[in-house]
């Protein structure tokens, strides 16, 4: 009986992001450079996701425009930075992006919030504004539309952006195929634990109020239109932030990334994966980048198609979310192991003591 009372639930999610932690750390060691370079672009396009997570996973709030704060992320570096022309800059450009997105969210999200839009009409002014965005920028083709020396390009987009630079004293060295893997590596594990952080805190619980029940959240005291903001501001940083490490990795950027169908891609992602859990959106978001690669380096035409089928099936089997549906059934199967483990031994303990 006491080694029933001592059980202790294995959490398989914990054990899958620690062992995947130390996996991505390790695999530059044994993968081509070609292999990192891809992983780079999947987890640049993890903190989309994660945006969505933190606004309509965890603060309930459904949004179709986080491609939008990905575009204005993506476009703000471009311009900051190759206007420039200065290595040394990038990151004053990362950081002026960041801020001309949190801005821009920060105002969207105060005129709807505190002006009492919410719910399905939250989804629809974000989906708006984001075609918005995408029909100006692909209609700004003319030499008129640019800002300061560089064009906005129009659907060519803009080319040759710089990648980031990190100067330490006199050394100064570009964040390219492994220095970016790994900067992005870090950053984001390093937003992994501050999210799980303040998910468990008294922020993240007044976020999960006002998911639940935000009438009652508002009765207890709760200021439920500041924590809105806040959460929706937060999620359009994250998604710039997004935004810029795509295009330090590939140097372009067009309307194209801020479409119908990249707008909805996040929104299918994290339903899929199971919007509570910011790791399975996380690992779900990299495993959809590398099987949508995976089909699309095949030749096969019927890629979309294909991947398009298997998250209409895997939301309407598993409407928690296939990653999460997998940790509940392996803490299941850990759990019933644990305790008849435990069974066995008390068991044994009880005959040997008959002797």
């Amino acid at each position: 009986m006491d080694n029933l009372k001592n059980f202790k639930k294995i959490d398989s999610e914990k054990i899958t992001m620690l062992v995947l932690c130390i996996v991505f750390l390790l695999f530059p060691l044994i993968a081509s450079a070609y292999d990192v370079l891809n992983m780079s672009y999947f987890f640049s396009m993890v903190f989309l996701s994660m945006s969505l997570w933190l606004i309509w996973g965890l603060t309930g709030i459904f949004s179709f425009g986080q491609t939008a704060f990905f575009g204005v992320g993506a476009y703000a570096y471009a311009m900051i930075s190759m206007n420039f022309n200065n290595n040394t800059m990038t990151i004053v450009a990362l950081v002026g992006a960041l801020v001309i997105a949190w801005i821009l969210a920060l105002l969207l999200g105060y005129f709807m919030f505190y002006g009492g839009v919410n719910d399905v009409f939250v989804g629809l002014i974000t989906l708006c504004v984001t075609l918005v965005m995408a029909t100006f920028l692909a209609q700004s083709a003319g030499s008129q539309w640019k800002i300061g020396s560089v064009l906005l390009g129009g659907d060519n987009g803009i080319n040759n952006i710089p990648p980031l630079s990190i100067e330490i004293g006199s050394i100064q060295f570009s964040l390219v195929g492994t220095y970016q893997y790994y900067f992005i590596i870090l950053v984001l594990i390093g937003f992994y634990l501050f999210l799980r952080k303040m998910q468990h805190g008294k922020m993240g619980y007044s976020f999960v109020a006002i998911r639940e029940n935000r009438e009652r959240s508002q009765l207890l005291g709760y200021n439920i239109s500041l924590l809105q903001t806040l959460s929706f501001s937060f999620g359009g940083v994250l998604a710039a932030f997004s935004g810029v490490l795509y295009v330090t990795w590939g140097g372009y950027i067009s309307p194209s990334a801020m479409g119908i169908s990249a707008a909805a891609l996040p929104v299918v992602l994290v339903a899929a994966a199971g919007r509570n859990n910011l790791s399975g959106v996380m690992i779900f978001t990299v495993l959809y980048y590398f099987l949508s690669q995976k089909l699309s380096v095949s030749g096969s035409e019927y890629a979309l198609v294909i991947l398009g089928f298997i998250l209409i099936m895997v939301i309407l089997i598993v409407p928690k979310g296939i990653v999460v549906t997998i940790f509940n059934a392996l803490d299941r199967l850990f759990s019933s192991r644990r305790r008849r483990d435990a069974n066995d031994t008390a068991s044994d303990t009880k005959q040997a003591g008959t002797y």
